[in-house]
């Protein structure tokens, strides 16, 4: 079992950046697929960014080029580095894990994740 526990959210003006992070529990840190998602009132919950165990990152097109994903083994965290913010990436960001390898069209769906954080407010201003 894996706990998670995102920080890093908050209100910034259009254009600016965040870093969110997200601290995790339990020592088979690095076995784990990790993954950002988020929510904006009255819409499902979307992908943003994946990054697998061996190191490799995948993006929804929506933030190709101003978020990076990242994760520190060594700390058991991850972290989403967001530039250039827009109003549209207001959300609550949510971090999520999973242990199980699937195939890579499947890492962007939230069932595919069994491990979840409460999740991060968001909130860029135009």
């Amino acid at each position: 079992q894996v706990q998670l526990v995102e920080s890093g959210g908050g209100l910034v003006q259009a254009g600016g950046s965040l870093r969110l992070s997200c601290a995790a529990s339990g020592r088979t840190f690095s076995s784990y697929r990790m993954g950002w998602f988020r929510q904006a009132p009255g819409k499902e919950r979307e992908f943003v960014a994946g990054i697998i165990s061996g190191g490799s990152t995948y993006y929804a097109d929506s933030v190709k080029g101003r978020f990076t994903i990242s994760r520190d083994n060594a700390k058991n965290t991850m972290y989403l580095q967001m530039n250039s913010l827009k109003p549209e990436d207001t959300a609550v960001y949510y971090c999520a894990a999973d242990q199980a390898s699937i195939p890579g069209a499947e890492l962007g769906s939230p069932s595919r994740y069994n491990h979840w954080g409460p999740g991060t407010q968001v909130t860029v201003s135009s």
